[in-house]
C-alpha cells in the first residue's frame, strides 16, 4: 500500500509542474514574452533545486528499498570473491560522493547563477592549473581502481593451487553439463562428432575406436562422471572450472561467489574460486530455507536464455565423498549391459547382493570393462 502512495504522490508531482508550465504560457500570452521571460526564468530556477532535492530523496530511497534483495547484503560466497566487493566498494564510495557532488554543483549553480537584469557573465575562457587538476586526478585514480581489478582478475584466471578440483563445465542451449575426472583423476578425451544425446553422451566422449577418423577409444573417459544440471563443490577447497561451449557463447555467471566467464565454442576458458560456506550454512546466514546457489547465464543466447541455469550444492568434503559414490560413470550409463553390478553371476540368475558394496568398486570395474573394450 506504501508503494502506491508512493508512485500516487509522484504523478501528482508530475501533474502539478506540467500546470504550472502550462500557466506560465497563459502569462506570457497576457503579459508579453520579456515579462513571460522573467517570470519562467524564477520558476526554472526554482524547480531545479526542487528536482535536486526530489532526486537526492529518491537516489537515497531506492537504495534503502532495493540493496536488501542484493547478495552483497549476505556477502561473498568465496574467499576470492571478497575482492571484487572490495574493489566494487571503493569504486562506489568514490563515483558517489563524485556524483552527489557534481550533481549539487549543477542544480546549485543553474538557480543560484540565473539570468538577472544588470547582471553580466564572467567570461573565463582557459586555466592550465585547473584542467591538470581535472585531468590528472581522475587519470591517477581511474589507473589505481584499473590495476587493482587486473591483479584479481589475473589471480582468478590464473593457475589454481594445486589442490583444487577440476569441473568441466559445459553450456549448450539451454542447459549446463558438468563433468568430473573418475578414479584416474584424468578428464578423458572429447570429439564433437561423438556428440549423441540420444545414447547418453552428451559431451562427445571418445568411447568407441573411428577407423575413418583414425581415432582410438581413450580409456580415460569411462570412469568419467557427467552430471547436468547440478553442480557439487567442496566447502574450503578451491575448484577449477574448465568451461566450453557447445553452440553460441554462453556465460557461466557466479554471483554469489563474484565470479563469471564466457563460454567460447572452440576456445576453453576457465576460473577458479575458493567457496567459503555450505548450501546448509548459507541457509541458516540468510534466513531462507529455500536458498540455492545458482550458475545462470550471463550471456543473451537464444529464446530459451531466461531458463538456462543450474544448481550448485556446497557441501563439506565427507558428503561430497558420498554424492560422489552414488555416481555412475557416463559409460556405464549408456551402456548398462556394461556395468558388472548387472551382469549374473556365472552360477546363475543375477543376485542383487552380488553389487559392489561401495561406487570406488563400480569405477573400477568400468576401467576393467573399458580396457577390455580395447582389448578386443
Amino acid at each position: 500500500m506504501s508503494m502506491f502512495f508512493t508512485v500516487a504522490a509522484f504523478f501528482l508531482i508530475v501533474i502539478v509542474i506540467f500546470q504550472i508550465a502550462k500557466a506560465s504560457e497563459y502569462v506570457s500570452v497576457l503579459k508579453g514574452e520579456e515579462q513571460s521571460f522573467k517570470q519562467s526564468n524564477k520558476v526554472n530556477g526554482a524547480l531545479m533545486i526542487v528536482f535536486l532535492v526530489l532526486g537526492l530523496i529518491g537516489v537515497y530511497w531506492c537504495n534503502k528499498l532495493l540493496y536488501p534483495r542484493t547478495t552483497f547484503v549476505e556477502g561473498s560466497a568465496s574467499i576470492e570473491g571478497e575482492q571484487v566487493d572490495k574493489l566494487f566498494w571503493i569504486t562506489l564510495i568514490l563515483t558517489g560522493i563524485v556524483f552527489v557532488v557534481t550533481q549539487i554543483l549543477l542544480f546549485w549553480f543553474a538557480f543560484r547563477y540565473q539570468y538577472k537584469e544588470n547582471k553580466k557573465a564572467y567570461y573565463f575562457p582557459h586555466n592550465n592549473t585547473m584542467e591538470i587538476i581535472w585531468t590528472s586526478v581522475p587519470t591517477i585514480v581511474l589507473l589505481i581502481l584499473i590495476v587493482y581489478g587486473l591483479r584479481s582478475w589475473f589471480l582468478f584466471t590464473g593457475d589454481a593451487p594445486k589442490n583444487a578440483m577440476q569441473i568441466e563445465v559445459t553450456g549448450h542451449q539451454f542447459g549446463w553439463d558438468f563433468r568430473y575426472p573418475g578414479e584416474d583423476g584424468v578428464f578423458g578425451k572429447k570429439y564433437f562428432r561423438d556428440i549423441d544425446p540420444a545414447n547418453s553422451n552428451t559431451l562427445g566422449l571418445i568411447w568407441k575406436d573411428n577407423p575413418a577418423l583414425k581415432q582410438k577409444a581413450d580409456p580415460a573417459t569411462f570412469d568419467d562422471i557427467v552430471i547436468p544440471g547440478t553442480m557439487y563443490l567442496v566447502k574450503g577447497k578451491p575448484v577449477e572450472l574448465l568451461i566450453n561451449s557447445q553452440d553460441v557463447i554462453h556465460d557461466v555467471g557466479l554471483p554469489q561467489f563474484r565470479m563469471k566467464m564466457d563460454a567460447v565454442p572452440g576456445t576453453p576458458t576457465r576460473l577458479w574460486f575458493t567457496p567459503k560456506y555450505t548450501t546448509e550454512e548459507m541457509k541458516k546466514i540468510t534466513g531462507n530455507p529455500n536458498y540455492t546457489y545458482e550458475l545462470a547465464c550471463d550471456q543473451l543466447c537464444g529464446n530459451g536464455h531466461y531458463s538456462m541455469r543450474a544448481v550448485i550444492q556446497v557441501v563439506t568434503q565427507q558428503e561430497y565423498d558420498v554424492i560422489m559414490a552414488k555416481q555412475k560413470p557416463a559409460y556405464l550409463r549408456a551402456f548398462p549391459e556394461k556395468d558388472p553390478a548387472n551382469q549374473a553371476p556365472a552360477g546363475g540368475a543375477a543376485d542383487s547382493t552380488a553389487a559392489p558394496a561401495a561406487a570406488t568398486a563400480v569405477v573400477k570395474a568400468a576401467r576393467d570393462t573399458a580396457a577390455l573394450v580395447l582389448n578386443k
